[in-house]
């Protein structure tokens, strides 16, 4: 009988380098004044409303200035340092930075989670990223688990930034309508958009607003400069493993990842898919030891990086744009004392802003098609805050939507 042990399906998938390497030389020659321009859009992007989603996280959460500057020069200066490798490896423009849900999830659950045990968490979501990149099981796991559900969680969780953008007004009208009076005008009239995004132009007003007020506290360390990494050991918790890893994978695999192949497939790229979930495992861990959040291919500004240029030179923009956020990243501790000295209204406006077009997008996929039923359990429960063994709603929305979609709509899974 013929041996069949040599068909086993589990083994490493990774993408080929394309051949040769470029040198220096040819990496100047290919760099112009479109990707200057696109990686700066991409980084601006990038520290305006998607850091203010994790400054409202964290401080919601209870963390202190010293812990967010760490977040952030992970975020910026750990993935900046991996934007620019992958990158100039795949001659393609790969941006790499965090998974925003799996930010606002987080910040729900340091709600009732110590530190120690999120930053558990963190590891072994990176640990098992890495597993589902080098094994080639994340097509069938992302095949598993209906899109339109995940993205109904998703909604769930990004819920909040909107009824929160929703109520600022009424609690400090003289910032938050300005920002928000700014970012409809620069939606409406698209041309003038295109040089300032909306998010940009409601962050300009939103400081020169403050600063006319007189509403800015300088208190705080904003001495400090340069980023002060922390590293705090974690602590191993069930609660905070079963109620994190699940949901901060499925946001970086299904959700981020895929989002980030999409724009970029859709600009004519092949991006890495094996390679690109390796590296977020590799990275995740690094990132967990200075308290940042699970790394991701993002969608947005990959996006902002492919919107024009070349395709042939795009890459060179995603080098750009991982130049910067190194800079950014070593200064993280200046940006979050400037951040954290403006009125509360700031942020959760700003936050809201950047997260309108994700929050739209998610009940598109979640209620556009197939899956409704499921989403719409897997929306309510994760809305409801409801914890089940001390597990968080996120989880079980995935959980009960998941099963109530296989036993109520079976046909949609043929």
């Amino acid at each position: 009988m013929p041996d069949t042990t040599t068909t086993a399906p589990v083994r490493v998938v990774t993408e080929p380098l394309p051949q040769p390497l470029y040198g220096p030389k040819r990496v100047l020659r290919d760099f112009g004044g479109t990707s200057i321009a696109n990686g700066i859009i991409g980084i601006v992007f990038s520290a305006t409303g998607p850091v203010a989603v994790i400054l409202a996280a964290g401080l919601a959460g209870g963390l202190s200035q010293a812990q967010l500057a760490s977040w952030l020069f992970g975020a910026f200066f750990v993935n900046g340092i991996l934007t620019i490798t992958a990158s100039w490896l795949y001659r393609q423009p790969l941006a790499f930075f965090w998974t925003i849900p799996g930010t606002v999830v987080v910040g729900a659950s340091l709600e009732h989670l110590p530190w120690e045990q999120v930053l558990g968490a963190f590891f072994a979501t990176g640990a098992l990223i890495l597993l589902l990149g080098l094994t080639g099981w994340v097509t069938p796991i992302m095949a598993a688990l209906p899109l339109p559900i995940v993205m109904a969680m998703v909604a769930g969780v990004f819920l909040h930034f909107g009824t929160d953008l929703v109520e600022a007004p009424a609690h400090d009208a003289v910032i938050a309508l300005p920002m928000i009076a700014t970012f409809v005008a620069l939606s409406v009239f698209a041309k003038l958009g295109r040089f300032v995004p909306p998010v940009l132009g409601a962050l300009i007003v939103g400081v020169v607003v403050i600063l006319a007020a007189g509403r800015f506290n300088s208190a705080g360390d904003a001495h400090e400069w340069l980023a002060h990494p922390m590293l705090t050991p974690p602590t191993w918790s069930w609660q905070a493993m079963i109620e994190l890893v699940v949901p901060l994978a499925i946001t970086v695999v299904v959700v981020q990842n895929g989002q980030g192949i999409a724009v970029l497939r859709a600009a004519g790229h092949q991006p890495p898919i094996g390679a690109a979930t390796v590296a977020c495992g590799v990275f995740s861990l690094v990132n967990a030891a200075v308290g940042c959040v699970s790394t991701c291919l993002t969608g947005p500004t990959n996006a902002l990086l492919t919107a024009s240029g070349e395709r042939t030179r795009q890459y060179t923009a995603g080098i750009f744009c991982g130049l910067l956020a190194v800079v950014f990243g070593l200064f993280a501790q200046t940006f979050v004392a400037m951040m954290l000295g403006t009125p509360t209204a700031f942020i959760v406006t700003l936050g809201g802003l950047a997260m309108l077009k994700a929050l739209q997008g998610a009940f598109v996929t979640a209620f556009g098609g197939k899956f409704t039923f499921g989403a719409l359990i897997a929306f309510l429960v994760t809305i409801s805050d409801i914890e089940l063994l001390n597990i968080g709603a996120a989880f079980w929305g995935l959980v009960f939507g998941v099963i109530a979609s296989r036993m109520l709509e079976r046909a949609d899974y043929t």
